[in-house]
């Protein structure tokens, strides 16, 4: 076969290291005895990946294989898709886990896609795969056009009613979330419709403007964030560390959301931390969303309102502090998965015996984040979905390992109840959101009824 591809990746990550795992993709490929042509060289935007599809399209491809070299948005993904009547493919690439920055993140791109081609019925094959330990019938599966996974079932929820589900129901029925900025372009895992939101929660939404954060910031004294500073100096170590002026800063976006929330009786946020925090403002809004997730008010970053949503569920549900959470690795060969974020993890959900440090952010390079392992036990992660445009409840049941940190920022290793290998299989067939809402704890059976009180189905992974 002719094979078109398009090498993804973005300059925030590690490039010399995706342009090894780049190097050892290709080769695979030049030795799988089909035609590849297309561009050879990362494409770090979209323009980039506009011109090399192009291309493709006079090249009279029979399959396009996207490869996922580090993470991106789904907008290349879905325009590809929409571009070529051929089988599309998509090959993602693992890292290893060495309690160092996230080198690629490319799953999370996969994530991405997955969900965005859901949402516009386009199917696809893939891989998650190292190049280098890849067997050639497995690249030999990828590109076959009858390799795409069927859909997981959705089952209904109505036998799962009860009083207490549909309590927790009520109670979180005329809860308000702020959403402060839009959701990233290419992140169709954020999109959301105020209305019908309202419509299976009872949850209503405010859209409020970045500007209104960063001017709240700014008007913030410095008594304020002295006395923030003074309350997580028992938390976090190694504040001295970190550009004074960046803390500063970051510590008066938790002051601006603290007066936002009280002044408009807000239950929880969902804000576009990035690039603008950075690049407009100067300070990270990670470690005040850990504060806040503490305080039981949920933040979801990227701008998430239905990730909100599912923290307010979450949260009403195990009466405790929740992480909105990506999955960001799953190793079939030792049956676990990494949950990460940057550094906003609840501080209460870190290992007793480490300490959160004070760091950056791995890709911007500004405080404040924390940093720590999360601590062993039983977790519940569940998602209001909107996967393939059908709004259902996704579940699954984890154990939360006593393992190293796997990623600088708050991740922690887990092992799924199924194996992993049948949970990764049906996070990309079901073109569920890479943000998850995670607990401490096993809240499926009271999550099931409160399903059965919004009327929604259930996904369990």
């Amino acid at each position: 076969m002719r094979i078109g591809i398009l090498p993804l990746g973005r300059p925030t990550f590690d490039v010399d290291f995706a342009q090894q795992k780049l190097a050892a993709m290709l080769q695979v490929l030049d030795n799988s005895g089909h035609d590849i042509v297309g561009s050879r060289c990362l494409l770090f935007d979209v323009d980039a990946a506009e011109e090399a599809l192009d291309k493709l399209q006079q090249a009279a491809i029979d399959r396009l294989l996207l490869l996922q070299v580090t993470f991106t948005d789904a907008d290349v993904a879905v325009k590809a898709g929409a571009a070529f009547d051929v089988p599309l493919s998509i090959w993602a690439v693992p890292e290893p886990r060495l309690g160092e920055r996230l080198r690629l993140n490319a799953f999370c791109g996969l994530n991405l896609a997955s969900h965005a081609l859901g949402l516009n019925s386009r199917t696809f094959s893939w891989a998650y795969k190292d190049p280098e330990l890849v067997a050639t019938d497995e690249i030999d599966l990828l590109l076959k056009a009858d390799s795409v996974a069927s859909r997981p079932v959705v089952k209904p929820s109505a036998e799962f009613a009860d009083k207490n589900g549909a309590a927790i129901a009520q109670n979180v029925k005329g809860k308000r979330i702020a959403r402060i900025g839009r959701h990233p372009d290419g992140f169709h895992t954020c999109a959301y419709s105020a209305s019908q939101l309202e419509e299976i929660s009872g949850v209503l939404v405010d859209e409020l403007e970045l500007g209104q954060l960063f001017d709240t910031a700014r008007a913030i004294s410095g008594d304020v964030t002295a006395e923030i500073m003074d309350n997580i100096r028992s938390v976090v170590s190694g504040l001295e560390n970190v550009n004074a002026q960046e803390l500063d800063k970051s510590l008066r976006l938790k002051a601006a959301l603290d007066i936002i929330g009280s002044d408009n009786s807000y239950d929880a946020f969902a804000i576009r931390c990035w690039p603008e925090t950075f690049t407009e403002y100067g300070g990270a809004v990670c470690a005040p969303v850990s504060m806040l997730g503490e305080q039981k008010v949920p933040c979801a970053c990227e701008a998430d309102v239905y990730g909100a949503l599912t923290q307010l569920i979450l949260q009403e549900t195990a009466q405790a502090p929740v992480f909105l959470t990506d999955l960001v690795d799953i190793d079939i060969s030792d049956n676990s998965g990494v949950v990460w974020h940057c550094g906003q993890a609840p501080v209460s959900m870190r290992q007793p015996e480490v300490a959160a440090s004070a760091t950056i952010h791995t890709n911007r390079k500004m405080p404040l984040l924390y940093e720590f392992p999360l601590k062993a036990g039983q977790v519940t992660l569940v998602r209001i979905s909107q996967a393939f445009g059908e709004t259902k409840m996704v579940l699954a049941g984890a154990a939360m390992l006593d393992r190293p940190m796997a990623f600088t920022g708050t991740s922690g290793v887990v092992r799924f109840e199924r194996d992993a290998n049948l949970v990764l299989d049906d996070i990309i067939a079901s073109g569920v959101e890479h943000h998850m809402a995670l607990a401490y704890g096993e809240h499926r059976p009271l999550l099931r009824s409160v399903a059965a009180a919004m009327s929604i189905p259930v996904l369990e992974l």
